[in-house]
């Protein structure tokens, strides 16, 4: 069993910077595991963000957020982290960390429960 707990998150006008952090827990928690963000934004899908390695040998970004959001790991704390700067107004959604083993996040092993980051033009 995996657990993530999410952080940050907040209002913030177009342009600015918040960063997201992430942290790991449970029994079955290993660094095998690849760690994601996804966003769901009102009345869209949720859609996919970053998935990256703890090792750090792939990080995969969404077309729409590559050159602004970066995604970095600390495993001293079991926690990744995602900076979003240059942020948008479509930016604007309640953003999850998930933990997948193997399935291509087809079936994540766990979510978090949801951070809002919301946007001002």
């Amino acid at each position: 069993q995996v657990q993530l707990v999410e952080s940050g998150g907040g209002l913030v006008q177009a342009g600015g910077s918040l960063r997201l952090s992430c942290t790991a827990s449970g029994r079955s928690f290993s660094f095998s595991y690849t760690m994601g963000w996804f966003r769901q934004a009102p009345e869209k899908e949720r859609e996919f963000v970053v998935g990256a390695s703890w090792s750090g040998s792939s990080t995969v970004y969404a077309e729409s957020v590559k050159g602004r959001f970066t995604f970095s790991r600390d495993k001293a704390n079991n926690t990744v982290h995602l900076q979003m700067n240059n942020l948008k107004p479509e930016d604007t959604a309640v953003y999850y960390c998930a933990a997948d083993k193997g399935t291509g996040w087809v079936r994540p092993a766990a979510w978090g429960q949801g951070t809002q980051v919301t946007v001002s033009s």
